[in-house]
């Protein structure tokens, strides 16, 4: 105790001069209790409970080996360890879906619903329930001087409960936990298709990256082409050195630009590993198809998708299916303020032991009831819990109404998103073409000696944005497809999309 002590205890000063013997054990007890009320916060482990000093680190006790074997890390499935740098989009998908947590947690809930659900529909049935006793007496007669008896009793009793009827009560709460199973397993489908819209951000966002790196690197060969032009004309005499210091600043801007990218691209590439449940440093790479087509527009009007939403959001069923659990609420509360019916039954054998007779006895008996319950008075209590079940089921009815208004926006810009986004790719391929050509005729131009290094080095930075911009309006296509079948509620588990497509023609949208 004392050696655990945080505080060093005070010292004691006896004044009163006494003998040897008198003062140790005195002075030993008073200054045992003094450490004992000094240390006034409980040990850890063998360590102080808190820090000596609110100035000083709380030295925590040394950590236990752990009583289990640690849970596994996720893994890569064996079936693509194979083709563990060429992993595809249905890859990567499959691997969130069995690695993701959520996945698992929203699922565990579901289970857990449906016991839930199970044990409720067992209040149709009667409980029935087997008791043993046994007894023993023992007891002093006063006749014919004193004497003690024994007694001994024992045997087994068969109960039997079972409610008949109680107005809405007991169907109330099966309904309720039925209402229940219905939303964890609607929010289980939800998860499941918000998994799968956040792997396709994710695996686009790191194709994008690297497809950027990829007109970097033409970028920067390219201003590597314009320094070494402006450098054979310095040297010839056609260019100042103005244009050579140029040459080199555009260099060094897009090696900036590209060294950032590298950044960015290890960062969407660990949130990718991330989004399939995987630490982020594990080895994969993603397999790159080249991808010219032109993207499509849907066929379905918004309308359309709008109404299909309504029928097929996972998470808007979870909601209707809780205001169904809520309505069951108040059932169970207005059928407490109603009466009961309920049967009752006991059966049983005794066998009674006198052990001065040696002789062993039996007997058996039942009984059963009929037992009708009438709630008279209780304070209150069964008329506010109905107001309470009746304005929280309410509440709940609001907030479902209020998401399906969210719901119908959703689908809305979804929808807007992606036809902006394939007019802007149709528009980027354009600029990136006519922005190539200015800039190969601005390099021919330069090393012609009939244009400027400040027109070469525009149409370049022109080129450059071109290319960017290219690459992030396909990204922008590939997200907005997919955000659209997920706001819908039809986007698929490999990440296919049944939305209906084709070629776009109806020019800007309105």
């Amino acid at each position: 105790m004392l050696a655990r002590c945080a505080t060093r205890p005070p010292d004691v000063t006896v004044r009163r001069v006494a003998s040897p013997q008198t003062l140790r054990p005195v002075t030993l007890g008073i200054t045992a209790c003094a450490a004992l009320l000094s240390c006034g916060t409980p040990g850890v482990r063998g360590v102080a409970g808190t820090a000596p000093a609110p100035n000083v680190l709380w030295t925590p006790p040394p950590s236990r080996p752990a009583a289990g074997p640690a849970a596994a890390s996720p893994e890569l499935p064996r079936d693509l360890a194979g083709r563990i740098a060429q992993l595809k989009l249905t890859d990567v998908i499959d691997i969130a879906l069995r690695n993701n947590t959520a996945t698992s947690a929203a699922w565990a809930d579901a289970r857990a619903a449906a016991a839930t659900y199970g044990a409720a529909k067992g209040q149709y049935y009667p409980t029935i329930a087997v008791n043993g006793t046994a007894t023993a007496i023992r007891r002093t007669v006063a006749a014919a001087g004193q004497q003690a008896v024994k007694q001994q009793f024992y045997g087994p009793a068969v109960t039997l409960s079972w409610l008949l009827f109680d107005f809405g009560g007991r169907s109330g709460a099966i309904g309720q936990a039925r209402a229940a199973l219905l939303a964890a397993d609607w929010t289980h489908n939800a998860t499941l298709q918000s998994v799968v819209l956040d792997v396709q951000q994710a695996y686009f966002l790191y194709l994008g990256a690297k497809a950027l790196l990829d007109a970097q690197l033409t970028t920067l060969r390219e201003a590597q082409t314009n320094l070494e032009a402006a450098e054979q004309r310095h040297r010839v005499g056609l260019a100042t050195i103005a244009d050579v210091l140029q040459a080199r600043t555009a260099l060094s801007q897009a090696r900036l630009a590209l060294e950032a990218t590298q950044g960015a691209l290890q960062t969407t590439r660990g949130a990718l590993a991330l989004s399939m449940g995987l630490p982020a440093n594990i080895p994969y790479d993603l397999e790159v198809v080249p991808d010219t087509t032109l993207p499509l527009g849907v066929v379905e009007g918004v309308d359309t998708l709008i109404a299909q939403a309504l029928r097929a959001r996972p998470d808007l069923a979870a909601q209707r299916a809780q205001v169904d659990q809520a309505r069951a609420r108040v059932s169970v509360a207005r059928s407490q303020a109603l009466p009961t019916l309920a049967l009752g039954g006991t059966a049983g054998e005794t066998y009674f032991i006198n052990p001065p007779a040696g002789s062993a006895t039996s007997g058996n008996s039942y009984n059963a009831t009929l037992t009708l319950s009438f709630p008279l008075f209780s304070g209150g209590t069964q008329i506010y819990n109905v107001k309470a079940a009746s304005a929280a089921a309410d509440a709940v009815a609001r907030r479902a109404q209020g998401f399906e208004q969210q719901v119908v926006y959703q689908v809305f810009n979804a929808y807007y998103a992606l036809r902006t986004a394939t007019q802007q790719v149709r528009t980027s391929r354009d600029l990136l073409a006519s922005a190539t050509e200015s800039g190969q005729v601005a390099l021919g131009r330069y090393k012609a000696g009939a244009g400027s290094l400040l027109d070469l080095l525009t149409a370049q930075a022109a080129l450059a944005s071109a290319r960017a911009l290219a690459i992030q309006a396909r990204l922008s296509w590939n997200t907005a497809l997919a955000q659209l079948a997920h706001d819908v509620g039809i986007l698929g588990l490999d990440g296919s999309s049944p939305l209906q497509l084709q070629t776009d023609t109806t020019g800007t949208p309105k």
